[in-house]
């Protein structure tokens, strides 16, 4: 079932009061706006209403949407999470970075400290900066004692305050880091992480199923935490463990505290805020539970939903909502069972993650990479619907050229028009990439090269877009990739092939098998 009525006209009378009339640009404050990133974890084309999704409500991420700027050609750099997560921050293509791929809990530091990012660039023209949620960067040089401040990390990086989880939910350490710092540790407890042995005396989810509340499917199965079996071995640290019922609320808390603390001051904000959702595993508060009819997947879409309606509600008390630029969008896109029994395929019923799109996270095809993406500015952006081809690393240079940075990266396009809502002009071309395969997009068309492989990842029933030959679609007449017509348009495919060079470079055709890990 959806949510109830009534539910449903309370959120709704949440969410109106920040989308309201659109005053003209004339009006637009001089001073620096603040900024928002509302980044979502493996949120897909199709998952919520304003992209399409009838089986399920989202009414805070639609008013953003339907308010602002919806881009239908918006993409994330990659079809996973950390190397979208690098780029994102720095404006640089992540497959230039060899470590930019699906990062253990223990992994150290990806982006170098001198290396130039948002937060930092922000924080040159007079921003405080934030970041509360999933990091999934790496921390520390190599060796983390999780006992001590875990440094270099997002502090190293640009920013002045932060709170976040090591890596994803499904990983250890399942604890907090308040500025370096495991949150609630007590020293007599201290924490120890292994990501190739086991602690001795410590329970697994292979070997000690009987203490389970999520049964695994593939790869989850070492310490268990709250009767979920990890990514990883941990022990001790018990009064530090997170509560996954309680990560939404209590990540939202924090982000509305910043809020609070920075919105009357002097000097504008960034943050970045970073769900979890709808990431395994999936863990709705109780209160969220059966919202969506379509399980614990479809109940944190539901949860994520309600989060940041309370967030942009915290916005509008604040009275900053009018000198505010928030974008939204995901990391990657959809999977259904990616690790974890949750009935996310069983309870599926009509719905469409994915939209129109083929593929899903892990994949070349559109799905992977070709995500929600919204700019809101109330008052100043103009809803609108928006083809324009646009990617996350631009967010770097747009944002850099709004508040009068000098800072250039040689990846990231200034398009702040078209987030404005200003220009119909997007980026010409686009190299996107998942789990160190890469694919090209210019204009309509998009070009895939021959890589080996399985073509579907059996356990997560997701084709990856591996093919012994070259791929070719003319996406205006086939958004769902259903026809390779590289055979029959040998002049594009060429064009396309020379352009995905002068780019990439010729040592590109390299796969490495997905581990899911």
């Amino acid at each position: 079932m959806k949510i109830g009525l009534v539910k449903s006209i309370v959120i709704l009378l949440i969410v109106t009061t920040f989308v309201g009339c659109q005053p003209s640009r004339s009006k637009q404050v001089l001073s620096n706006p603040n900024i928002v990133f509302i980044y979502l974890d493996d949120l897909g084309y199709g998952d919520i209403g304003a992209y399409g999704a009838t089986e399920i409500e989202t009414p805070a991420m639609d008013a953003l949407a339907n308010g602002g700027v919806r881009f239908t050609n918006g993409y994330a750099s990659s079809a996973t999470c950390t190397p979208s997560r690098y780029a994102l921050l720095t404006g640089v293509y992540p497959w230039r970075n060899k470590d930019a791929a699906i990062l253990p809990g223990t992994a150290p530091l990806i982006i170098g400290t001198n290396q130039m990012t948002v937060p930092k660039m922000l924080k040159e023209q007079g921003y405080k900066t934030a970041i509360v949620g999933k990091w999934h960067l790496g921390l520390g040089s190599g060796v983390v004692d999780w006992n001590e401040c875990v440094t270099p990390g997002p502090n190293e990086v640009g920013f002045d305050y932060s709170y976040i989880m090591a890596a994803t939910q499904d990983r250890v350490p399942t604890v907090y880091i308040d500025n370096g710092y495991v949150d609630g540790l007590d020293k007599n407890d201290p924490i120890k992480i292994s990501y190739t042995s086991n602690f001795e005396g410590e329970p697994t989810g292979k070997d000690n199923p009987e203490l389970l509340t999520m049964k695994w499917h593939h790869g989850h199965n070492n310490s268990i935490v709250n009767g979920i079996p990890r990514i990883g071995y941990m022990k001790g640290g018990e009064n530090a463990k997170w509560s996954d019922v309680d990560m939404a609320d209590h990540f939202l808390t924090k982000a509305q505290a910043y809020v609070k603390e920075h919105a009357q001051k002097e000097k504008p904000f960034f943050l970045y805020y970073a769900l979890q959702q709808p990431h395994v595993p999936r863990t709705p508060h109780p209160r969220f539970v059966g919202t969506s009819g379509m399980g614990p997947r479809g109940d944190v879409i539901v949860e994520a939903d309600y989060c940041i309606g309370e967030f942009l509600r915290t916005l509008e008390e604040e009275g900053i909502m009018e000198n505010t630029l928030i974008v939204l969008s995901s990391d990657n896109g959809p999977v259904l069972n990616d690790g974890y029994y949750d009935d996310a395929v069983k309870k599926l019923g009509k719905h469409k993650p994915a939209g129109v799109l083929r593929g899903g996270k892990y994949s070349l095809f559109e799905a992977g990479t070709r995500v929600p993406f919204i700019t809101y500015w109330k008052g100043v952006i103009k809803p609108q619907v928006s083809d324009a081809l646009v990617c996350q690393i631009d967010l770097f240079a747009s944002i850099a050229a709004l508040t009068g940075s000098a800072h250039k990266v040689s990846d990231s396009k200034n398009l702040l028009p078209t987030f404005m809502g200003e220009s119909a002009r997007g980026r010409d071309e686009l190299i996107i990439e998942a789990s160190s395969r890469t694919a090209y997009r210019k204009g309509n068309w998009v070009m895939i090269p021959p890589y080996g492989g399985a073509a579907v990842n059996k356990y997560v029933n997701i084709e990856l877009g591996n093919d012994t030959i070259y791929q070719l679609y003319d996406l205006n007449e086939d958004i769902a990739q259903s026809k390779n017509i590289a055979l029959s348009h040998p002049g594009k495919l060429k064009e396309m092939k020379l352009g995905y060079r002068a780019i990439r470079g010729i040592d590109s055709i390299k796969n490495y098998a997905l581990k899911l890990k």
